[in-house]
């Protein structure tokens, strides 16, 4: 028996890369096993030279997952050790969207970086900075800028993802493509490789996909993360990915408080006194009326 680690999954077929191995093998998963996803640890039988057979899927330490329209969770990539939200001064940061990306990294007990690309469109980066990350940055988040374009603060991310594996989120047009590319300089040849082991050609890109870095740590790219539902989550999971709300909860008059639009909500008292940015309650009043939509 061999153990590996999926790079791509399609269904039941999934591209496996053997422990301290360079060679990609085309796996199937028995039906017993379930579907394998991007960064699941692997053993695997191999009964061809060029096809195995993935026999255990071996204890995922977390899965990321997202909600389809019909309100089911699709399992995305399992053991994921950070994760990063890639955004730009242009396009305007979809801040709704980010929030979302940082509720489920609570969910997955992850700490989230925010990786400011193209700070060499601005001028004065601390204030353009300062005025864009507003809301996040007096979280408490991290925020690590620099520029796909001309290379800045890209060795010190590198240095940063070093024995980590991190899946890097963002809306389009922030450069995330860009900084793949910046730290994975020969992707192209890595994208054929995968494409020609799976059979998928073209598909291969359009899924979850893990690649190692050469400076140490993983990359996962996940283009199918621009769209994110969290109906799988639980209204409890969602409230705790604002923890800006947590002093105040206690205070609400009702236990059982959604902070929807309740009488005595110390939340919506603490949004009129300035405490609790406006901005951020609606979007966990978006995300929670999405859920109630979408529970069967």
């Amino acid at each position: 028996m061999r153990n590996g680690r999926v790079l791509v999954s399609h269904g039941a077929t999934a591209v496996v890369q053997e422990d301290n191995e360079a060679q990609l093998i085309r796996c199937l998963a028995r039906r017993r096993t379930g579907r394998a996803v991007c960064g699941d640890l692997v053993r695997f039988s191999l009964p061809q030279p060029s096809e195995g057979v993935i026999e255990e899927i071996l204890p995922r330490r977390n899965t990321l997952s997202r909600t389809n329209y019909r309100g089911q969770a699709r399992p995305l990539a399992a053991n994921i050790d950070s994760l990063m939200i890639v955004l730009a001064p242009e396009p305007t940061p979809d801040a709704e969207l980010i929030d979302r990306y940082l509720v489920l990294a609570h969910s997955l007990a992850l700490d989230p970086v925010l990786l400011l690309n193209k700070i060499d469109l601005l001028d004065d980066a601390a204030a353009a900075a300062a005025a864009l990350l507003g809301d996040w940055q007096n979280l408490g988040i991290p925020v690590h800028p620099l520029s796909a374009q001309d290379g800045a603060g890209l060795a010190a991310l590198q240095q940063r993802l070093r024995g980590q594996t991190a899946i890097l989120l963002g809306q389009s047009g922030v450069g995330k493509s860009s900084l793949i590319n910046a730290l994975i300089p020969d992707l192209p040849a890595r994208t054929q490789a995968l494409s020609e082991t799976s059979g998928q050609g073209r598909h291969t890109t359009t899924e979850t996909t893990l690649y190692p870095l050469a400076t140490g740590g993983a990359m996962m790219d996940s283009p199918g993360i621009r769209i994110l539902r969290l109906a799988h989550l639980t209204p409890d999971d969602l409230e705790a990915g604002f923890s800006e709300f947590e002093p105040f909860i206690p205070e609400c008059r009702f236990r059982n408080c959604r902070h929807l639009d309740e009488t005595g909500c110390a939340v919506a008292a603490a949004v009129e006194s300035g405490q609790i940015s406006p901005r951020r309650l609606a979007s966990y009043r978006a995300l929670l009326r999405e859920r109630d939509a979408l529970q069967p």
